[in-house]
């Protein structure tokens, strides 16, 4: 009779024996880095992103899938490579963005970051945020003093078109000289609705 051989999995296969060995699950992975969520609101489709912290780095329009898949990249390249869409990491600031949209008063606006500005747009935001209130409105040319800029007023504008967060920051309460509408991100329309609502909920 030829005597049996057992090798390694042999082996360890019989030490196993008689014991519950759990089945094999797919890894957990961290929070994202960036998760974003994407709504159809009454002033267009908008995408709004948070970092890993939950601080608001992005309220953009993004009418179409083009534009959307443009969002997800500014965001990867410039924040994180893993973008991840999770709507749940952004219930609070979704929740503001309504009651906003919806004539309320909601309130100040979710904790924000200029991760995605150009360092020329970052005065400029922030001096708009912290200047141009609730039913205001700014020319272009007083918000380029105000920000340190007197002579860039076209420049400013051109910071205001490529705001990476549409109405926390508000750029549609800045106009022309004159007192016209004029570009906005999400269409004249959307600005439209937006000066009009702020006027009758004052």
């Amino acid at each position: 009779m030829t005597p049996s051989h057992s090798g390694p999995s042999d082996r360890l296969e019989a030490s196993l024996a008689g014991f519950d060995v759990p089945a094999a699950r797919p890894p957990d992975f961290p929070t994202a880095d960036v998760s974003y969520a994407v709504d159809d609101t009454p002033i267009g489709r908008m995408l709004l992103a948070c970092d890993g912290s939950g601080v608001l780095v992005a309220s953009l329009f993004t009418p179409d899938a083009a534009a959307e898949e443009a969002a997800l990249q500014r965001l990867a390249a410039r924040i994180s490579p893993r973008v991840l869409r999770r709507p749940q990491s952004l219930d609070e600031a979704r929740r503001w963005l309504e009651s906003y949209l919806d004539g309320g008063r909601p309130g100040a606006a979710p904790a924000w970051a200029l991760s995605l500005a150009t360092p020329f747009q970052i005065p400029v935001l922030t001096t708009l945020a912290a200047r141009v209130g609730y039913g205001d409105r700014a020319t272009y040319g007083q918000l380029a003093s105000w920000a340190g800029r007197p002579q860039a007023a076209r420049a400013v504008g051109t910071a205001l078109g490529g705001n990476p967060l549409c109405v926390v920051l508000p750029c549609h309460r800045v106009v022309g000289a004159s007192g016209s509408l004029t570009g906005y991100a999400g269409g004249l329309a959307a600005k439209r609705y937006l000066l009009e609502l702020e006027s009758t909920s004052l």
